[in-house]
């Protein structure tokens, strides 16, 4: 087994939304697909695999399929998975959803990339990622957009 980075990618935002509806955007396949993903599949249990497809994503336009297994759904409150993410181990995601006066705030937190070159270069596009994702979320979340 690889060694990994002591440092986890960690992300937070208010999204002004229903704490049900802001975790069904993050941890349901058609949640996924409007905001996301294309043709994501999800088993919603612990156990259960998922596949997120991108289908000309971003500004280079990539195709690209990641897998996971869930680890714990608790809705509205939680949902960890283990996934690909372009590292040579599976990392683990757990994302929290605090229902809070002005809506819900998500938490990120992901760990596990290989302390490799290989490893490291996911570990930064991941961080930018998640960032670009919560953001994607929240204008989703509150305004309806999608990508």
């Amino acid at each position: 087994m690889k060694p990994t980075l002591d440092v986890a990618i960690e992300h937070a935002t208010l999204v002004r939304g229903p704490a049900e509806r802001v975790f069904d955007a993050f941890a349901t396949a058609e949640g996924l697909d409007a905001w996301f993903t294309s043709g994501t599949s999800l088993e919603p249990h612990p156990g259960g695999a998922f596949t997120w497809r991108w289908k000309e994503w971003g500004p280079d336009r990539v195709t690209t399929t990641s897998r996971g297994e869930v680890v714990a759904i608790e809705r509205p409150e939680r949902f960890v998975f283990l996934w690909e993410s372009g590292n040579e181990t599976r990392t683990r995601v757990e994302i929290s959803f605090e229902a809070v006066a002005d809506g819900t705030v998500v938490r990120l937190r992901e760990t596990g990339y290989a302390d490799t070159p290989r490893g490291r270069r996911a570990f930064m596009n991941c961080a930018s990622g998640w960032g670009e994702a919560l953001t994607l979320a929240k204008f989703y979340v509150e305004h309806e957009i999608r990508y």
